[in-house]
């Protein structure tokens, strides 16, 4: 009976352990569903990140501000330490992910930095949250795991993390002493802001007017995800240059859209959210936008010049085959949080003091 009882207790927990690497990695198009075994070494990475970033946002009464500026920190650790993307010119072979809008006083690409912190803010880390928290239902807001199983969580995470950390320095690129500490500067700030954003309050005063319908925040998330992505793609010198000829966009005018994206798109959700009848119904919009850019994505994402070879070989049928199976995998399951949002158990209050959870 114990153990009966504890299955259902950390499915949720569960879930997300799984769903963050699949959405990051296998619904994006970086691997095909053939190769899921790998998925063993990556969810204490993806999914541990994700997990220690809810619980310690639940935990402590704190809600999506404060989970988002988490997993901005946690891709700058992934990228600057575990992979070191950040300052390796020749990540992927054959292509050179940092020549497009290098910065040769910091060692690194102005366009390839901003490409990756969304990347994992959003897609790999907060999308993630949303839909497993929109399946938990009644459990959304409420912690999911014990002591022991943060204990175990947050080893894991830190063994991979380490692990692939160590490999990488001494078997990859070896980033600089300034660069390693100039980059935990940054993390360690962005952190102590993530902690110290203020905990849901009760007594907001909403802005004028109502939040749009959910269906009108997900078609945001849907172009802003295409914007942002496609962006990508017009780097000649990345791994998927698909756009780069059709658009020969100067790596400066990259930097000030990505940022005008990043704060357009911020500006209109933290409006949004604190005005009446914001509800989960928005936020997993929100995620929903997200996790389908990256399913249509996965399509184009494969490399159309033959110039760089994929990231993981397989061949066009077997990629094809695994973006569909996996698509209609993302699809399905956002239907599912959709219809588990119809409970009376799952639905939000619709006015702003929920707007943080």
């Amino acid at each position: 009976m114990i153990q009966g009882a504890l299955l259902p207790r950390l499915a949720p927990a569960i879930g997300l352990f799984f769903l963050a690497p699949l959405t990051a990695e296998y619904l994006m198009g970086n691997a095909p569903i053939t190769h899921v075994q790998n998925l063993l070494g990556l969810a204490p990475l993806y999914g541990g990140g994700a997990l220690l970033i809810r619980e310690f946002a639940r935990r402590t009464g704190r809600g999506w501000p404060t989970m988002m500026t988490l997993a901005l920190a946690y891709g700058m650790i992934e990228e600057a330490y575990v992979t070191q993307t950040l300052w390796d010119s020749n990540w992927v072979v054959g292509a050179h992910t940092l020549e497009y809008g290098f910065i040769p006083a910091l060692g690194l690409a102005g366009p390839w930095t901003l490409f990756m912190v969304g990347v994992h803010t959003v897609f790999s880390i907060s999308a993630p949250i949303a839909v497993a928290e929109t399946l938990a239902g009644s459990r959304r807001t409420t912690p999911w795991l014990g002591k022991a199983g943060l204990t175990i969580t947050g080893v894991l995470y830190a063994v991979v993390a380490l692990g692939a950390g160590i490999a990488q320095a001494v078997y990859g690129h070896h980033a600089s002493a300034p660069q390693l500490i100039g980059a935990a500067v940054v993390i360690a700030a962005i952190i102590v802001v993530g902690v110290r954003l203020p905990r849901r309050t009760t007594d907001l005063t909403p802005l004028p007017g109502r939040a749009p319908s959910p269906w009108v925040a997900g078609a945001l998330a849907m172009v802003a995800g295409a914007v942002f992505v496609l962006l990508y793609a017009v780097d000649p010198t990345g791994f998927t240059p698909w756009l780069a000829e059709a658009i020969p966009l100067p790596a400066w005018l990259s930097v000030i859209i990505y940022l005008a994206l990043f704060v357009t798109v911020a500006t209109m959700v933290v409006r949004w959210s604190h005005r009446a009848g914001w509800s989960q119904a928005h936020r997993l919009a929100l995620a929903g936008g997200a996790m389908l850019t990256y399913a249509w994505h996965s399509f184009p994402q494969r490399n159309i010049t033959p110039t760089v070879p994929p990231t993981r070989p397989t061949s066009l049928a077997e990629d094809l085959t695994s973006n569909a199976i996996l698509t209609a995998g993302a699809v399905a399951l956002l239907l599912v949080a959709a219809l588990r949002l119809r409970q009376p158990s799952s639905t939000g209050t619709g006015d702003v003091q929920q707007s943080q959870r």
